[in-house]
């Protein structure tokens, strides 16, 4: 059952990870926290009488929303979630603004829990194919948010709390597109790269040199190349492989035809 929300206004000029027309609160916290590829992990300090810990973390994200981390035995904030679960993960949406109070951030709550689902290991090494260096060490986790509620300032005065409910997205069948993702990704990167370029170089104004696409979920795509990572909305949810096929399609479609027009 997707939110039902008042629509937000439109975004601050110039915020690639600002609010959509028509977007409400949930969908405009999905939107950063898709978009981002790190937070900032807030744990309760176990030997310290529960001081908050703030670290940084590289984060995927499944194809509901929900956070995925892969982090270390021997660190401090894992230790922190085995002694008390709870945590809070902030995503920053404000990169680039001039006035980043102006931006979108999002506070998630919930609790910590490994996942052992090869598929919340494999998402989070695609989008983060440097961590494959140290994924296989005995140390490394994968651990899943259970989210309980997110907090979102879209920017001076627009502030929502978010219900799990609300955030995490929910759409039927959509199982079926996250065991055929690995193969829509291989796809593409394998047989349309040119697609992939166009993607980020014309539709989301990035620069070029080979970018590929490191995952697909409901509501868009992800990109990267090297350091710089992108986020393509699609126009429409979809549930399964076909359906993202079909998206995909379009949107290469509607790059080559902004891409002739600005040669002409």
């Amino acid at each position: 059952m997707n939110p039902t929300i008042k629509p937000e206004a439109d975004p601050p000029a110039g915020s690639k990870a600002g609010p959509q027309p028509g977007q409400g609160p949930a969908a405009i916290a999905r939107r950063v926290m898709r978009q981002a590829d790190r937070a900032a992990l807030a744990t309760a300090q176990r030997d310290a009488g529960g001081w908050p810990y703030p670290s940084l973390v590289l984060t995927a994200l499944d194809h509901d929303a929900s956070p995925l981390l892969l982090i270390s035995d021997l660190a401090d904030h894992t230790a922190n979630i085995k002694a008390d679960p709870r945590a809070g993960l902030l995503f920053d949406g404000t990169g680039g603004l001039a006035e980043p109070l102006t931006g979108p951030r999002v506070s998630v709550l919930g609790r910590m829990e490994v996942t052992e689902d090869p598929r919340h290991r494999a998402r989070f090494l695609a989008r983060h194919e440097s961590a494959g260096f140290y994924a296989g060490f005995a140390d490394f986790t994968v651990w899943r948010m259970v989210v309980e509620r997110a907090h979102l300032v879209a920017g001076f005065g627009r502030i929502h709390w978010i219900t799990a409910g609300d955030l995490l997205y929910q759409l039927s069948d959509t199982e079926t597109l996250a065991l055929r993702e690995p193969d829509v990704v291989e796809h593409m990167n394998e047989d349309h790269a040119d697609a992939v370029e166009l993607y980020a170089t014309v539709l989301l104004g990035q620069p070029g040199g080979g970018w590929k696409l490191t995952g697909v979920d409901p509501e868009g795509c992800d990109l990267r190349l090297g350091g710089r990572t992108a986020r393509l909305d699609f126009e429409r949810p979809v549930a399964d492989a076909e359906a993202a096929r079909m998206e995909l399609v379009r949107l290469v479609r509607k790059a080559r035809t902004g891409s002739n027009e600005t040669k002409a």
